[in-house]
Formats: C-alpha cells, structure tokens, sequence
C-alpha cells in the first residue's frame, strides 16, 4: 500500500481571523474541508496508508477524519507540540516511513495525474522529485539599471518575471530524512538546498494545471467562490 505524508500542523497566519478557531487543512471548500479532497485525491491513485503530521488546533482534524475508515483510508497521526516548519514536521514521521513516499501540504487542492509524477521519479532514478507549477507576473513599477557611477543603462517599464514554483508536492525517497536534522524548526527549502550540496538527485515535475492555491485570504475567498459555483451546479 502507497504511503502519503500530509503536513498539517501549520498555524495559519497569513489566513486569519479564519484560523483561529480552524486549522487551515479544515477551512471549507464547497460543503467540504480542503483536507477531505486531498485525502480523496490521494485515494484515487492509490495511497491508503496515511500519515497526518498535526499541531495547531489538531483535534479539529482528528475528530473529523478519525481514522480515516469512513474516507476509505488508513490514517494515523503525528502530533506536535509547537510549530516545527514543513520539513520539521515531516522529520516527526520517520517511524512512519519505509520506503519511497508521498509528501504534500494539507492546504492545497490537487487535481493532476500522480501517476506520471511517481513513473518520471523512478525513470530519473531521483531521490527526491518536485512538482512545479509555471508562474509568471509583471511588476507593477518601471525597473532603471544604473551603473557604478549612478549613470541610468536600461528603463524597464512593467517588466515581466516567470519561472516555476514549488506547489508542495513531493515524491521521495527515505534518504531525504537524513538531510532534516532532529527537533529544530526546518523549512522544506532549507532541506532540499541541502541535497543539492550533497548531490542528491532531485528532479523537478512541471504541473500545468491541476493545482490550487488556499495560501492567504485572497486566494482563498477566489477558491472559495469556484467551489460554491461547482456545488450550485451539482444541487
């Protein structure tokens, strides 16, 4: 049975007042948390056995998912007693991993085929693969270049930026827990960058679509309102 890894002790800053009574992984979508569709979508390709990392407010989260027979799924939990950053909290499963796994973020929406993730991490022989979005904006100010002497070289008006960017989405090997050090605050950045000083094989996934971002009030309300209109249509 596929192992999955699901973060979701986060605090939630950047969303409340919605957070302080839920956890985000538990804000509503529709008639639904956020966390219930990333458990089905983990379902849909396999992945039964469950490990949920929690902390803030966890009990809201263990009391609705329990575990996890009524989604058709396994689930156990991994409690923290303060916020120990993305890869800190998934350092807190290692007793929970024994081979090549799944790790996602519990507060965000995902709707691409894993399946070819998983086959394009095992072709690179990858110990750890990324999935990415392309993300691009434009600035809203003129850029100016000026050289050493202060003199203007180039006028930028409005320029556009893109590259990809980190969805929280990971298919990985065990070794990946050894570049985590041991009961510390550690982002999940700071782990990968020390991999890559390592040598690691770390290969990144581009996901065109099939991605959806709950970060901060704003991407929230706009997920919020799609899901109402998909639930409208359904009664």
């Amino acid at each position: 049975m596929l192992k999955a890894v699901i973060l979701a002790a986060g605090l939630g800053t950047r969303l409340r007042p919605y957070t302080l009574f839920l956890p985000k992984p538990m804000l509503p979508l529709g008639e639904r948390p956020v966390l219930e569709y990333v458990l089905e979508w983990l379902k849909k390709f396999g992945f039964k056995d469950i490990c949920i990392c929690v902390g803030y407010l966890r009990r809201t989260i263990e009391e609705y998912f329990r575990d996890g027979s009524e989604f058709g799924v396994k689930i156990n939990y991994i409690r923290t007693s303060r916020p120990m950053g993305t890869a800190g909290q998934l350092k807190s499963a290692a007793p929970f991993i024994d081979e090549a796994f799944l790790c996602v973020y519990g507060d965000t929406v995902f709707d691409f085929n894993l399946e070819y993730l998983i086959n394009k991490h095992k072709e690179k022989n990858a110990d750890a693969t990324i999935a990415l979005k392309p993300y691009k904006f434009e600035l809203k100010y003129g850029v100016i270049e000026v050289n050493s002497d202060g003199f203007v070289q180039s006028w930028r008006e409005k320029p556009e930026f893109k590259g990809l960017i980190n969805i929280g989405c990971y298919f990985m090997e065990p070794k990946v827990l050894n570049y985590i050090p041991e009961g510390v605050v550690y982002s999940m950045d700071l782990a990968f960058q020390n991999m890559l000083k390592s040598g690691a094989r770390v290969y990144g996934y581009v996901v065109e679509d099939g991605f959806i971002d709950i970060g901060d009030k704003k991407s929230y309300a706009s997920a919020y309102r799609r899901y109402l209109k998909r639930l409208g249509k359904i009664l």
